[in-house]
């Protein structure tokens, strides 16, 4: 039976993909499951996503010794295992993929977080796992660094969709929104079909209140509130980026669609706070909520709806951020040290993640 408030969710315009996936999900039918009962028309994943599979399941046995009698590198033995399960969720999501004509139905892969500041390996990566996964509904990440900006226009202008994630600022939104206007224009250039190009933007959500709260008194009445203000602000710049009588007119014109915002980091980390606020607090058409399965199960469980919480907020979540910049926060100084922790925290998942299969590797007899 399909959930009632994840389906609702669903009929606001809010697409639900789930943050997680392993072999397990897959081969139990679980992952099949969540799809026809909770609403789930997408998958996100990243390394720590991963390194938490590989870490727990037996379910990989099989590709693992079939590694070692291979004699792969690690790093190889990583790539195989990853982009299989993610070719197998594509194929499970393909349905949903083609009843959306390509919106949903999407499965997210993420290049090596070790190349965030390298422009030229991530579009190599980018193409290399696109060519590897061979499915039309898998999303590339690549992460919204100064170096991920202009690998997102050139893969884009190849014709690979992308996820865009480490998402932190409005303004840092805008420079990914130009970075994908200009990989359309590229793409068009090219002779691509741009109605069959699609993106999403990454913002996270509650970093943003675990940070910023750690910098207020514990009895501010600003706790809480930076995530879901400064996620509404990029829908502001959405709405302007895509409105057609700009730019995005003559894309338009040729089939391009609007880059999705998609709210991540959408589990709450403060037990004080209610377990779906970025959930109902970001509700309103045309985006994504990816979350992993604690928010998700929450939702289905007493989740609620109050109408669009996103649009016609924007002079309320303004006055939010300056607010916080009168209690001597500085937003910018916040913004820039969120992206580094998490390009910090995606390359130390990804050391974890070699380093687990590496042991997963050890284990077994090299004559097995």
């Amino acid at each position: 039976m399909t959930n009632a408030n994840l389906a609702a969710l669903s009929a606001a315009g809010v697409s639900v993909w789930l943050d997680d996936l392993s072999r397990q999900l897959l081969t139990s039918g679980e992952l099949e499951e969540r799809m026809s009962t909770y609403s789930v028309v997408g998958v996100t994943t990243n390394p720590a996503i991963f390194q938490a599979a590989l870490a727990d399941s037996s379910a990989y046995e099989s590709a693992l010794t079939e590694a070692v009698r291979a004699d792969r590198d690690v790093d190889s033995v990583v790539r195989s295992l990853t982009t299989a399960d993610v070719r197998d969720a594509c194929d499970l999501l393909a349905g949903v993929f083609e009843a959306t004509d390509g919106v949903d139905g999407r499965v997210s892969l993420e290049v090596d977080p070790r190349l965030a500041e390298d422009t030229e390996g991530t579009v190599a990566q980018a193409v290399e796992l696109s060519d590897v996964v061979d499915r039309p509904n898998l999303m590339i990440k690549i992460p919204a660094t100064t170096a991920g900006l202009p690998a997102i226009t050139e893969v884009i202008g190849r014709g690979i969709d992308v996820n865009v994630t480490l998402i932190f600022s409005a303004e840092q939104y805008r420079a990914v929104a130009e970075a994908y206007l200009s990989g359309l224009e590229r793409a068009a250039d090219a002779g691509h079909d741009l109605s069959r190009i699609h993106s999403v933007a990454s913002v996270f959500v509650s970093r943003l209140d675990t940070e910023i709260d750690s910098r207020l008194p514990g009895d501010s009445a600003l706790r809480g509130r930076a995530g879901l203000a400064n996620a509404r602000l990029c829908q502001d710049v959405y709405d302007e980026v895509y409105d057609t009588t700009g730019r995005f007119g003559d894309l338009a014109a040729r089939g391009a669609h609007p880059q999705r915002l998609l709210w991540a980091s959408t589990g709450v980390k403060d037990p004080a706070y209610p377990d779906t606020l970025y959930i109902s607090g970001l509700v309103t058409h045309g985006t994504v909520n990816t979350m992993p399965f604690a928010t998700m199960e929450a939702f289905a469980d007493h989740g609620q709806l109050q109408g669009d919480t996103v649009r016609g907020t924007g002079e309320a979540s303004r006055e939010t951020l300056e607010a916080l910049r009168a209690e001597g926060i500085d937003l910018d100084e916040v913004f820039s040290l969120l992206e580094r922790q998490g390009v910090s925290k995606f390359v130390s998942a990804w050391d974890d993640l070699i380093s687990t299969v590496t042991a997963r590797i050890d284990e077994i007899p090299s004559g097995s």
